[in-house]
């Protein structure tokens, strides 16, 4: 089966048929030794060619015709992992193959796939990309599924709020289902307080567009049972306490964490790896009018604990909280949530390196091991009970914003943690779901963190 795409674009990729261009991916020291095509060598000894990492020098013909190209690696390839991305916005426009290249097959294409990716659903449409032939000895489904799965994670939270609200998230949602045959509920608008979901009906009841919370089912009853929590804020204003213009602009990835748990069931789904999976959207918009919820409110939760309101703008907890009680409620083995959940998680890794929570020693060591070996970055953060303290309040049982300012990554993932009571290992990744530089492999916007990494993990675990 294809790959279910949200967005329909062409493939980065040509087939094995046909005439096709070489690229010569070479160090500094293949330009010194000779150690590349002669005609393609006496041209870039000729042009004073480097190969500095990421630098294209197109090759002629004697006839003055495009014959090849010399694609830099740099003096340390392993550097740079994904460079072959850059590749993607430097060709001219036709058919190419790797001549030669010290990577692997699979690293070479992935970074090559990855660095295609254009979103240009609003933009009149550029030239033909540049194709890549795909070597024989290349995973070609593994790295086409890798692919669909951070293009739909990009492709959902790129797309603007006006056309990425609640509806059209439970819209791109149930055609990824129904692509892999998934079961899909919906839990809607009012029936959100009968069915015991008050804080994801507290959040999103001031909006336009009702909240609710989206559940597929996916595999067979018997094998692993894992469950994929994703924070699905289309737009957050911050509520009442309300964000300054320059902290909205950025509002339309809040539901990044939804897009990243879709693009990761894409993955085990098309994979099919032998997993009972289920995924829990909780989807709002954090809207202002005369019903929004307000500072000083106090809510009980799914799971009973009463949450006091010190911040609207700390939304996210609180539909987590609700989904996280009802996936902890069917004991899965693994738990996964993800979130662009704190700013502080950005003070203190920065934009690049999601950290992720957990008390589970094994799953810890194997979340890092799939990180390295897929270079899909990810960093540990700890759950210090110190900090338990920070999020108590004085009437209620938790507050959803703790005063002070400090450490305030950790007391959101304690603040998750306190949901998660039967399911043995739990994993809280707070990510920030946009590139904010160009990279060889991405493009400034909408970004998959940590989906990679997990596959890997859970393909590892899984036998087909």
């Amino acid at each position: 089966m294809v790959p279910y795409q949200f967005i329909e674009r062409p493939s980065p990729f040509n087939s094995r048929g046909g005439k096709t261009l070489p690229i010569f991916a070479v160090t500094p020291a293949h330009i010194e030794t000779g150690m590349v095509d002669p005609v393609a060598h006496d041209w870039a000894q000729k042009a004073g060619y480097r190969a500095d990492a990421g630098s294209l020098l197109l090759i002629p013909s004697n006839d003055g015709h495009l014959a090849g190209a010399l694609f830099g690696l740099g003096k340390n390839p392993s550097d740079t992992p994904y460079l072959t991305g850059k590749l993607a916005r430097l060709l001219p426009a036709g058919e190419w193959h790797i001549e030669t290249a010290p990577l692997t097959a699979n690293r070479l294409l992935l970074g090559y796939g990855l660095g295609s990716y254009r979103f240009e659903k609003y933009k009149s449409p550029s030239s033909a990309p540049a194709t890549l032939m795909i070597p024989a000895d290349a995973d070609a489904a593994r790295i086409k599924r890798q692919l669909a799965g951070v293009f739909l994670a990009r492709d959902l939270i790129n797309t603007p709020a006006n056309d990425m609200g609640p509806d059209a998230l439970e819209g791109a949602f149930r055609e990824l289902a129904a692509h892999y045959k998934a079961e899909v509920s919906v839990v809607r608008g009012d029936d959100l307080l009968q069915q015991n979901f008050p804080l994801i009906h507290a959040v999103g009841r001031a909006a336009e567009q009702a909240p609710r919370l989206l559940k597929m089912r996916w595999g067979k009853k018997g094998h692993r049972k894992v469950t994929l929590v994703g924070k699905g804020v289309c737009f957050d204003t911050g509520g009442l306490d309300i964000k300054p213009s320059s902290s909205m602009l950025l509002m339309k990835k809040d539901m990044g964490g939804a897009a990243n748990v879709m693009g990761l069931a894409l993955m085990i789904m098309d994979a099919k790896l032998k997993i009972d999976l289920t995924v829990l959207v909780p989807v709002v918009e954090n809207a202002i009018s005369g019903n929004a919820f307000r500072p000083g409110d106090i809510y009980r939760s799914r799971a009973g604990l009463t949450v006091q309101i010190d911040n609207t703008d700390a939304e996210g907890r609180l539909i987590l909280a609700d989904a996280l009680s009802l996936a902890d409620e069917e004991e899965p083995d693994l738990l996964i949530d993800m979130a662009t959940l704190t700013g502080a998680a950005r003070v203190a890794l920065g934009p690049d390196l999601p950290p992720f929570f957990t008390d589970d020693e094994d799953l810890a060591h194997a979340l890092m091991d799939a990180s390295l070996e897929v270079d899909d970055p990810l960093w540990r953060m700890p759950l210090y009970k110190g900090y338990e303290k920070d999020i108590n309040a004085k009437i209620a049982d938790l507050t959803n914003a703790p005063s002070g300012g400090m450490a305030g990554a950790i007391t959101a993932a304690l603040f998750l943690k306190r949901f998660v009571r039967k399911t043995r290992s739990w994993a809280h990744f707070d990510i920030y779901g946009w590139s904010s530089s160009e990279k060889p492999h991405a493009t400034v916007g909408g970004e998959a963190q940590a989906i990679r990494a997990l596959f890997d993990m859970l393909e590892r675990k899984s036998v087909r």
